[in-house]
């Protein structure tokens, strides 16, 4: 056991550890869950302590021996080497001092192990022009726009297979549905390129709000005034970040608001709320076409995947759609928790983006894994039912609105009102009633017209 001591007192801390004090007492005071802080944001802020070395030494405040130390620590960590030693509670108090500690203990350990004779400080030293209170929230944001492209290749992949899927339905006509109830005719090309342009504004939407995420508070130091940080730190530590990761992150144009309000951070969050709201209403939409199959819609196939019931042999469940519509009342649920974290701030900082930057994170992992499974074990192999989507639509008497401009609104109702009473189809009581000429009555009735990809002129010229 080695003895090290802060400002609350002395602790006794095991001697094969690598983090300190401060990490020590983090594991004591939050025993929330064992969930770490994610790795994304420990490597972003190992690569701050990296480069804030890198910068301090340039402008001669640290020693060059122990800067570079701190960045053969820092290169060590990065390489995957002492993961065990980046323990900080993903859930903790004090705006993110743990993790920050967790990493400056760490790396003063490291280096200070490396130079033998020579003591790197974890304040003095490797946090040198720096608070928490810009590097975490700098590593949160570059955490999320880490967390970013595997989000959009999925959902990048799930546009381009609903456009397949659109172009492969494209004749297929189908009983439209408002309020549960039948409504016009249109066609299962139609839904999925209506589906597949639902997501691309969410990607857009996505990507504007990642655009506001490069722009950081770094080298704003405790409240964003750039206390005890020299002129040229602050002038180069986001441009030598940007050298060691490229994200072309900006010094935010106002460093004492980007420190204490957190506005950004929601909107992203309110993004990623879309897309998951967006892909919970397709999964209800899919899981109830596929519903039956003898007792249902039984519109749509979806890939059987796994047995569903443990009593019922031969039931198969649309467990992907079910996935999805989990993994969006997390991410909605998470939303609001970032939104009320971020309404909580007070004065000068916000104490509670661990809770941000956890959730947005988890977020976008869940969304990723969450539409991925989504497109290539569901709406890559889905098909349509063509026979009942056929019988669905002859049967419809709704399908006759198509006839208002001929015979009238009034008069249209009443036909519905008696094909429903008399189970008869439409066309066959206008035939019977010779309202209107077979030809007519045809044309009328095509998938063409019914989906309004092709119009019927005036009546006395239609007729001709």
């Amino acid at each position: 056991m080695r003895i090290e001591e802060d400002c609350i007192g002395k602790l006794a801390i095991d001697e094969d550890v690598l983090y300190g004090i401060h990490t020590t007492r983090a594991l004591t005071n939050f025993p929330i869950s064992t969930e770490r802080t994610d790795p994304l944001l420990f490597k972003s802020l190992i690569i701050i302590k990296k480069a804030a070395a890198q910068v301090n030494a340039a402008a001669g405040t640290l020693d060059v021996r122990k800067s570079r130390a701190i960045v053969a620590a820092c290169n060590s960590l990065l390489m995957g080497e002492h993961q065990d030693a980046l323990v900080a509670p993903a859930i903790q108090g004090s705006a993110g001092t743990s993790v920050n500690m967790n990493v400056n203990e760490v790396v003063a350990n490291l280096a200070s192990a490396e130079l033998k004779t020579i003591r790197v400080h974890p304040n003095d030293d490797v946090n040198q022009s720096q608070s928490t209170n810009d590097t975490y929230p700098t590593a949160g944001k570059m955490a999320a726009l880490q967390a970013l492209p595997p989000l959009k290749q999925a959902l990048t992949f799930l546009i381009k297979t609903l456009d397949a899927k659109a172009h492969e339905f494209a004749d297929v006509v189908k009983v439209g549905r408002t309020q549960l109830q039948d409504a016009v005719p249109t066609t299962y090309g139609h839904s999925f390129h209506a589906y597949a342009s639902l997501f691309r504004r969410d990607l857009a939407r996505l990507t504007r709000a990642a655009a506001d995420l490069q722009a950081v508070n770094l080298g704003g130091t405790a409240i964003g005034t750039g206390l005890n940080a020299s002129p040229y730190y602050r002038s180069h530590i986001i441009r030598q970040v940007n050298q060691l990761i490229d994200l072309q992150l900006k010094p935010a144009e106002d460093l004492i608001d980007a420190t204490q309000n957190c506005d950004v951070l929601v909107a992203f969050s309110g993004a990623m709320k879309g897309l998951a709201t967006d892909l919970s209403k397709v999964a209800n939409d899919l899981r109830l076409l596929s519903s039956g199959p003898q007792a249902g819609l039984n519109e749509l196939h979806l890939p059987a995947k796994q047995a569903g019931s443990s009593i019922m042999p031969g039931k198969v469940n649309p467990i992907i759609p079910e996935v999805v519509n989990q993994i969006a009342f997390q991410v909605i649920g998470q939303d609001v928790t970032i939104s009320m974290a971020a309404e909580a701030g007070q004065l000068e900082l916000n104490a509670f983006e661990p809770i941000i930057f956890r959730d947005l994170l988890q977020g976008e992992r869940y969304l990723a894994r969450g539409i991925a499974t989504l497109t290539s074990n569901c709406v890559a192999g889905l098909t349509v039912n063509r026979e009942q989507c056929e019988t669905a639509v002859h049967h419809s008497a709704i399908s006759a609105t198509v006839l208002s401009p001929y015979l009238g609104y009034e008069a249209t109702a009443r036909l519905i009102q008696h094909s429903m009473k008399q189970h008869v189809a439409i066309p066959d009581l206008l035939r019977s009633e010779h309202k209107l000429s077979a030809a007519m009555i045809a044309r009328l009735f095509s998938p063409m017209v019914m989906t309004n990809q092709e119009t019927v002129p005036d009546l006395s010229i239609a007729e001709k």
